[in-house]
């Protein structure tokens, strides 16, 4: 797999990051909200380190 395959990976998961704040907007999430939570900062902290380990430029 090259580096520009696996960037456009990573912005398919980026963009997928937008349902998952939606869904914490839900007022009947009850205690799944705690989940969603724990994946968006999950999926923060992965971002960041892809970020990190393969600096775009």
């Amino acid at each position: 797999m090259d580096a520009q395959t696996i960037r456009d990976k990573v912005e398919a998961i980026k963009g997928k990051r937008d349902a998952l704040i939606r869904l914490l907007e839900q007022p009947d999430l009850g205690t799944l909200r705690i989940d969603v939570n724990q994946a968006l900062e999950e999926m923060d902290d992965l971002l960041e380190e892809f970020d990190r380990t393969f600096p775009a430029g």
